[in-house]
Parts: C-alpha cells; structure tokens; sequence
C-alpha cells in the first residue's frame, strides 16, 4: 500500500492513507450470518465519503451496539454513503456451497454492485478475491475500518430484518429473539419440532433433528 497506519490514526485511517494513495473511493465489505444455522448469508458494502458527516460518529462493529443504535447507523450510512450494496445466499446455497465459498460469493456479489464502484476494497479478516479492484484484508477490520464497520452494521441490520420477518412465518422457533444462530433456545425448538424451510440441513445440529416432522409452510429465503 506504500502507506504505513498509525495505531492513533483512529477508525478513519486506513480509508485517509489510501486516499493519500490516490485510492479516492475506498469501499468496506462484511457479512452477517456465517454462524447461524438458519436463515441467509448477508454481505454489505460501503463507500464512505471523504468529509464524515455528524450522524456517522459512533461507527463501531455491529456487534458491539445495541440494536436501537445499529438501527441509527443504519439510516445515517444509507443516507450519507457514497455507495452501499448488499447480497444474501439463501440456506440452501450455503448448503451446496459450503460456509467459506459462500462467504466469498455474497461479498463479492455486494462489492460489485456498489455504484460509482470501488477503487480499493478492505475486507474483515480473509482476502476475497475477484473484486474488480485492489484490496486488502484487515485483521478484525470492523473494529479498525470505519467503512468495513459500515458494512457490518447494513449487513447485520438487513438480516436481522430478514429474521424478524421469518419469525412471522416460523414463531415456533423464536427467530426474532436468535437471530438463527445456535443458542439453547433455538436448539431447544430444533429439538421439539424439527427443521424448518430456512434451517441450513448440512450443519450437524441441524441434520440429526430431521425426520419425518415437516414443519407447517416451507418458505424460502430467496438468494439475492
């Protein structure tokens, strides 16, 4: 990169030397989801722009904010954002693909929709290649890439939106609550009834409560 960052340049710093590299529009890409074992894979991306605007104070990795903040964020990044894309694989390719391969296909699915698209790309934690520009992988990059912790927060707020939803469809199974991850709860109602239509069926908790128990309604998460 030809730019060496401080550890006090801050949240802003990596995107403030690529600049200074001539990278003018510097995106951000993570996901939401790889743990759980229902609902879809979301991967957001984001282009923050040069001047940061009051409401985008406060950026942090989602999972470190309370959801009425995360909530807050999420309005002010796709109010104030030069570009923001995001892109869901629905369980059932994250089945056929595997976690890693999926991972890599919603994040470069969101990256290559941003509009104007990136210069350069700073990804959490794993390189992802096919970006269409630069990039590079940020160890725990939510946390020290104000535009990677932008696409965690759209990331984490869209899906949860998505599980909110399924819960309307699949209340046995307080999607609401768990989000789909594997919590005692969620195994709880896994155990009691069964998988239902947007469980993952190749993780291994998943798997061995299939039997003859269909749930009632077999809706679908539909890929992005």
């Amino acid at each position: 990169m030809g730019h060496t960052i401080r550890r006090d340049a801050g949240l802003h710093g990596y995107e403030r030397a690529l600049r200074r590299a001539g990278f003018d529009l510097v995106a951000g890409a993570d996901e939401a989801g790889r743990g759980a074992c229902a609902g879809p894979l979301v991967a957001g991306a984001v282009i923050l722009p040069a001047r940061v605007h009051p409401s985008l104070t406060g950026l942090a990795d989602s999972k470190l904010l309370t959801p009425r903040r995360r909530d807050a964020l999420y309005d002010a990044i796709t109010a104030h954002a030069v570009a923001w894309a995001t892109a869901s694989l629905s369980p059932a390719e994250c089945d056929r693909l595997g976690m890693h391969e999926a991972n890599l296909q919603a994040l470069r699915r969101a990256v290559l929709r941003l509009r104007p698209a990136a210069d350069f790309v700073l990804t959490d934690g794993f390189p992802v290649p096919g970006l269409g520009a630069e990039t590079l992988a940020v160890w725990k990059g939510d946390r020290v890439a104000a535009c990677v912790a932008a696409a965690s927060i759209i990331a984490k707020v869209t899906r949860d939106r998505v599980m909110v939803e399924a819960h309307r469809l699949y209340p046995d199974y307080d999607f609401d609550v768990h989000k789909g991850y594997c919590t005692a709860q969620h195994q709880a109602a896994l155990d009691r009834h069964g998988p239902c239509g947007i469980h993952r069926l190749s993780y291994d908790n998943v798997a061995r409560t299939a039997g003859p128990r269909p749930v009632e309604g077999s809706a679908r998460v539909e890929a992005s």
